[in-house]
């Protein structure tokens, strides 16, 4: 078998493929109201398809551990046990077909409250004056403050009560969201923290909040559960690039996974980028698949390549030479939801489909197509 098609254990978990479904936020949750925060039919419909069309794992979108958090009022949250269990209908559906249930949680630091991608920033979306007193509680459009030391340990906390509830909606896999400029990338990059404190200057110091998040979500993530990290391996200046702006470096990810990787975290979802709107980035097809590769070999840590991965053999290149345990694909899935029932007969491997389609794929109705 292609070791693309090949299933990979993590503690005890066993994820049937290596073709993983990307977290892409989608705008869509309640914006108010009792299920604010809470998942909606548009994300059965957006997992469920994923899972049918054959991907071993599939990661919830950044899901933001606090309202102050989120990227928009449409994100979703788990901050309560209601919001924990709208999941759940989600999960059975991805359980019954083969494939492994993740979520990833977020805190998005200065990026909060920046409303939906397609509005050109005149909506309600982004202008939380107009919220009105009746709404979740929404940080203004203003200048990021650096965060007491208080407020440090209670966002630990809330990190920690969103990985309970994780558990408690029933997923497999949680990720936390350590890159794209969100706040504990903003931790880590010298670019974003000027602190003078133990949580700055220093790379140890910068270190600390991930390595506490860390540690806090894995006294409510149960053992034999893995604990997924996102890097950005680079934010593509100074050390890696002639940007002579301080940024957080690829060599510095290395040391950081082996770090995490001491303190329960069981793999590396490998991005780059996002720290400032204005790095120049050689953006080509797996563009981030060398950073995977490094932090694999260096770390000696599981990793999870994506990035413009989108040709089955490609692919099936990354995980069977070692430069990634797996692939996550972001944009290829939402163009493509059966890309990995479509990859495995590109590579001559049996792809499963439903019962209910089976009658799509008989023989003679393959050997019907193939006629002139």
């Amino acid at each position: 078998m292609n070791e693309l098609f090949q299933p990979l254990t993590l503690r005890r978990l066993t994820i049937p493929n290596r073709i993983w479904m990307s977290p892409m936020m989608q705008f869509s949750s309640h914006p108010s109201g009792p299920e604010t925060g809470a998942a909606t039919d548009w994300h059965f419909q957006h997992f469920a398809a994923r899972a049918l069309g054959g991907a071993g794992l599939a990661m919830v979108e950044a899901t933001a551990i606090n309202p102050e958090g989120r990227s928009s009022r449409y994100d979703l949250g788990l901050w309560n046990d209601s919001q924990a269990l709208s999941y759940r209908k989600i999960i059975r559906f991805l359980h019954q077909h083969g494939t492994s249930a993740g979520i990833q949680l977020v805190h998005a630091g200065r990026k909060a409250a920046t409303g939906r991608p397609w509005e050109d920033g005149t909506g309600e979306e982004s202008n939380w004056e107009r919220v009105g007193p009746s709404a979740v509680p929404f940080g203004r459009l203003s200048a990021p403050k650096e965060l007491t030391r208080a407020e440090i340990h209670a966002l630990v906390q809330d990190f920690a009560h969103s990985a309970g509830r994780a558990n408690l909606a029933g997923f497999d896999v949680l990720e936390l969201h350590g890159a794209h400029g969100y706040l504990i990338h903003q931790f880590l990059s010298p670019a974003s923290n000027q602190r003078t404190d133990e949580y700055g200057g220093s790379l140890g110091n910068r270190m600390r909040f991930a390595v506490e998040v860390v540690d806090a979500v894995r006294q409510q993530w149960p053992e034999e559960k893995p604990l997924f990290f996102r890097v950005s391996a680079t934010d593509w200046l100074a050390g890696d690039t002639d940007d002579e702006r301080l940024g957080w470096t690829r060599d510095e990810s290395v040391l950081l996974a082996k770090e995490l990787g001491d303190h329960g975290v069981d793999l590396l979802d490998v991005s780059t980028g996002g720290i400032v709107p204005d790095a120049r980035i050689p953006v080509r097809p797996g563009y981030q698949v060398e950073f995977a590769e490094q932090i694999r070999e260096e770390a000696s840590i599981a990793t999870a390549a994506v990035g413009l991965i989108t040709d089955a053999h490609q692919a099936a290149r990354i995980v069977s030479s070692g430069q990634a345990d797996a692939v996550f694909l972001a944009r290829e899935l939402l163009r493509n939801p059966n890309w990995a029932r479509q990859a495995a007969e590109h590579l001559g491997e049996p792809a499963r489909y439903p019962h209910q389609y089976s009658r799509a794929f008989s023989r003679p109705v393959q050997a019907a197509l193939s006629r002139p």
